[in-house]
């Protein structure tokens, strides 16, 4: 399977959310395993209020299944309360993997 796509999403969380916006990402994992487009997902801390999300993908169908699916819907939904801005979310190509 090539894995030539993914997705970059860069997340601000407002003073005092960091660990909240932490605890949200851990809970995502669950979401993520359930995609059966998603190849490989990580959610990551950067400082103590920059987080983010790497996924891969084999395929534009799958990096389209998960945007449109629950970790996004989720996100939306905790958005006006964790974060300080609207997420950066980047396409990405892959271009080379070990």
């Amino acid at each position: 399977m090539a894995i030539d796509r993914g997705l970059l999403a860069i997340l601000e969380a407002k003073p005092g959310k960091g660990d909240d916006l932490a605890a949200f990402l851990e809970q995502g994992r669950e979401l993520a395993v359930a995609e059966e487009g998603t190849v490989t997902w990580y959610a990551f801390r950067l400082s103590d209020t920059t987080y983010g999300i790497f996924d891969t993908f084999a395929d534009e169908d799958g990096r389209q299944a998960h945007l449109n699916g629950q970790i996004p819907t989720a996100l939306g939904q905790v958005a006006d309360d964790l974060l300080a801005q609207a997420p950066d979310i980047r396409q990405t190509d892959i271009l080379a993997v070990k």
